[in-house]
């Protein structure tokens, strides 16, 4: 969606403006809505409802109506017999193959609208137009001139970072006559081109980018970002309310979550690949890509996964008298203030992947000279290798790997792969080196992922598991990746992609040694076991009527240890 977004022309920083208040809206929906679950027992329903709004949110974006591009502002030079049209910008290195494969040899008439100076209109009237035309010394006040001209799509040179499109013959159209351009004195003036040809106003704005403020004013934007909003609250509920009705179908075996989420890998991989090569596919010869196929995919599946859902069945064990200070009570346990830190910290480096990557590998495509049209393939194989090189591996062996070395120590592996990734990313000079390095991504999500989903699991008191799932999952994105969404996008734009990308793999080694430095410390203070494999505080929650008594939340839970700490939780070995 980002890339979509910067091809319609909204500048990074609008990008990562959308994306700090996407997480913050998420935020607010999935403890809500948790708790409406945990409270009313419509699990399901929920579930099933937040589908129904992203899969038809998403697909509304398909009628988003595009931004009209402005016409190309250029510059008209003429000397000693010599005329052409200059446009000098930040035009990318492939606008001039892209115009001279596109048209071929072909001669486009263009209508230039030109600043003019009485000097110019001098030279006007008395070379070009050599005074037949009725009154046009009195048109030395207009401030405009509008010339006619044609030029030949095959015949554009570049120098100086500038396309030079040469003017045949130094013919064109004044006032109604044509006029051979000489230029006795060197005449220089800015125009705007229009040559009534779509393909060339898109090609010549590429690179035009619509501010923060520009963006408030414009219709199209509220859409998209409405739009947005509506499918990212869909999201929130589902993922939330998913992992609670996940964990309470698998009970005590924690561990196997991450098998669990092999199938939603899968199908993330094999989806996101066949969309890239089918919207590269659909584009060709276009300006823009064309993401109509990934609309219609992401409605049907999501129709699918309505049915599928319908038949789940879920029935709620626990029952919490009071959720919220049940809930409440985890704020008041410092390793859990670490453990949601720590989803901050991951948040952060998450939002930079999620909504800059791709923008920096079409920057870094264009750096190339390449002018590679299968850029949304590649996009397309890096999902891929995320999910079936990354995810799925790390998913299905997540159990054992938490078991092997406990929640704690898989916190600080998540930190030092951030750190190698975001390193590797800064030096990346081809795009399509960044294959590799996605490998990465089994531990920076799928160990992540699995990691905070069985911890917040773990310690959410019986009966709010919804709650505490929606609450993790908001300070993870709610916090974490909106903060991230912001920095990156404020640091793409004030330094560079390859400077922020070494920006964010610094502080995450930093954050890195901080984490296991605290974590040493609270071990050698008996936070943690003698294994180092993290005892977290579970709150005690305050039960009656049909929930579950102290004893049967200890058999429920095999692992807790039942004298309460000094703070009044109690030990939950992670091992």
């Amino acid at each position: 969606m980002p890339t979509l977004a910067g091809q319609l022309g909204y500048s990074p920083a609008v990008v990562g403006t959308m994306y700090m208040i996407l997480p913050i809206i998420g935020m607010m929906a999935k403890p809500l809505f948790g708790y409406l679950a945990d409270r009313f027992h419509r699990h399901r329903s929920l579930f099933m409802g937040g589908q129904v709004l992203t899969g038809i949110a998403f697909f509304l974006i398909m009628f988003v109506p595009a931004l009209e591009k402005p016409l190309p502002k250029v510059e008209f030079h003429c000397h000693a017999g010599v005329s052409e049209i200059r446009f000098c910008s930040q035009y990318g290195d492939c606008v001039e193959k892209n115009l001279e494969q596109y048209y071929g040899n072909r001669t486009l008439e263009c209508e230039l609208h030109c600043e003019a100076q009485p000097t110019i209109w001098d030279t006007v009237c008395q070379n070009w137009l050599q005074n037949k035309t009725e009154n046009c010394a009195s048109n030395r006040t207009n401030p405009f001139l509008d010339i006619g001209t044609s030029i030949n799509m095959n015949h554009i040179m570049e120098e100086s970072s500038c396309l030079f499109f040469m003017i045949p013959h130094d013919r064109g159209q004044v006032a109604g006559q044509n006029v051979t351009m000489n230029c006795p004195a060197y005449l220089k003036t800015n125009c705007t081109m229009d040559c009534r040809e779509d393909y060339v106003k898109e090609q010549l704005a590429e690179n035009a980018v619509i501010n923060t403020r520009s963006a408030m004013g414009m219709p199209q934007f509220w859409f998209f970002f409405g739009m947005l909003i509506f499918s990212w609250i869909g999201m929130a509920v589902v993922v939330s309310i998913g992992d609670a009705i996940c964990f309470g179908i698998l009970g005590d075996r924690h561990h196997l979550y991450g098998k669990q989420r092999l199938c939603g890998s899968l199908g993330w991989g094999v989806f996101a690949l066949l969309a890239g090569v089918l919207v590269d596919n659909m584009s060709r010869g276009e300006v823009n890509k064309n993401y109509t196929v990934v609309f219609w995919m992401a409605l049907i599946i999501m129709g699918f996964d309505v049915f599928a859902s319908s038949k789940l069945k879920h029935v709620q064990t626990h029952l919490s008298s009071n959720i919220l200070k049940d809930v409440g009570q985890m704020f008041l346990s410092l390793r859990c203030v670490i453990f949601f830190l720590w989803c901050v910290a991951i948040g952060l480096g998450t939002a930079l992947i999620w909504n800059f990557l791709f923008i920096y590998l079409e920057q870094l495509d264009k750096e190339l000279e390449g002018c590679d049209s299968s850029m949304k393939t590649l996009e397309g194989l890096v999902m891929g290798i995320q999910c079936f090189g990354g995810e799925l591996p790390f998913f299905f062996l997540s159990g054992w790997i938490l078991k092997r070395i406990g929640h704690v120590n898989a916190m600080s592996m998540v930190l030092f792969g951030f750190g190698v990734r975001f390193i590797l990313y800064s030096m990346l000079q081809n795009p399509w080196y960044i294959l590799p390095i996605e490998l990465l991504n089994g531990v920076t999500f799928g160990i992540f992922y699995a990691t905070m989903a069985s911890y917040a699991s773990i310690v959410a008191p019986p009966g709010t598991e919804a709650t505490m799932q929606s609450l993790v999952g908001a300070i993870f994105e709610g916090v974490g990746v909106s903060m991230g969404s912001l920095i990156g996008g404020l640091l793409f734009e004030s330094v560079s992609a390859r400077t922020t990308f070494e920006i964010f793999g610094i502080g995450a080694f930093i954050l890195f040694v901080v984490h296991v430095c605290v974590q040493m410390y609270l071990q050698r203070n008996g936070s943690t076991d003698e294994n180092g494999k993290g005892r977290v505080s579970s709150a005690s929650a305050s039960v009656s009527g049909t929930a579950p008594t102290p004893s049967s939340v200890e058999s429920a839970k095999p692992k807790e240890i039942a004298n309460k700490d000094a703070d009044g939780f109690r030990d939950v070995d992670l091992s």
